[in-house]
């Protein structure tokens, strides 16, 4: 099952700690994930950012949130116990928690209110009498989702303007990217094996490394059509006509499904990149981009206040 929502985990998380006796978060996680029988995979699932599971992401954000509207303490690093009112609350026999019911306490209505004056500049302030509203997703979870968002403009805007480019331009990108990639030794290495082709694209050889111990045969088009299996089947006989064992095909549109079924089936290791690679390869090597803003998340260092 996928892992539920930050809110879902409230309730699980709190009847874990319904006997009243202080409990290791690390026993507490394990606790909920099995009583909601999440898998391996489930547990295992990341972040975009690749840092932190989602599991403990969200189980995080229930503890923080339940801990501001009082029905759970940290009693020290890594310890957590339940509250009276957290006892008062289960006594009710809820068969959900949520953040409306959160809303009742002070403490955490006080917290929502103070994130949401926060961030005014970013989410419109409510109309007067609209109750306040805490988020439906976790801040690393929006703050992620709105990276990929601005993510994906960003390779659009890069892969239509490579469009744009003359071919001349279009090699130029070619061979910086394979350089950042770390091919082809120096870009006036790459320059010199790689030219363009007949038909605006880019064809040559580069090596694989800087010490030239293995080559690869490139082929780049600036296309708008469909990459089918003749072009691919085609490029396959000019690695074997160069006694090339590699391969990588640059497109700026598609390949066909045929084109990949062939690649799959021959000995030959060939590489494809489409369009929507081809940009956010440019992305992450900063290849027609520009660094704009930097955000620095952290979190606190419990072993800086340990006093043991």
């Amino acid at each position: 099952m996928p892992v539920p929502d930050y809110q879902a985990l409230m309730l699980p998380l709190l009847e874990r700690l319904a006997d009243g006796k202080e409990h290791l978060v690390r026993e507490v996680r394990e606790a909920v994930a099995t009583s909601l029988n999440l898998s391996e995979a489930d547990r295992a699932e990341l972040l975009p950012s690749g840092k932190q599971a989602v599991f403990d992401n969200r189980l995080g954000w229930a503890k923080t949130y339940m801990d501001k509207a009082g029905l759970l303490r940290s009693v020290r690093r890594g310890v957590y116990q339940i509250t009276e009112r957290g006892k008062g609350v289960l006594a009710r026999k809820p068969t959900a928690l949520d953040t409306n019911i959160l809303m009742q306490f002070e403490g955490f209505k006080d917290f929502i209110v103070r994130s949401n004056d926060e961030v005014d500049a970013v989410v419109p302030e409510p109309s007067k009498g609209e109750p306040v509203a805490a988020p439906a997703i976790t801040p690393e979870e929006a703050l992620e989702r709105a990276y990929k968002d601005l993510r994906k403009k960003t390779e659009a805007e890069l892969l239509a303007t490579t469009l744009q480019a003359s071919p001349r331009f279009f090699e130029r990108l070619v061979v910086e990217l394979l350089v950042k990639m770390g091919y082809g030794g120096s870009l006036e290495d790459a320059g010199k094996a790689l030219g363009r082709s007949h038909d605006g694209g880019v064809d040559g050889m580069i090596k694989e490394d800087h010490l030239g111990l293995d080559v690869i045969y490139i082929q780049a088009k600036r296309w708008q059509n469909t990459v089918g299996r003749p072009e691919v089947q085609g490029f396959a006989g000019t690695l074997e006509g160069e006694r090339a064992r590699k391969g990588v095909f640059i497109t700026t549109s598609t390949f066909s499904r045929e084109a990949r079924e062939y690649v799959a089936r021959i000995d030959k290791k060939i590489v494809l990149i489409d369009g929507a690679q081809l940009s956010g390869l440019m992305f992450d090597f900063g290849i027609g981009v520009n660094a704009v803003s930097a955000y620095e998340l952290k979190r606190v260092d419990s072993d800086f206040f340990s006093e043991e």
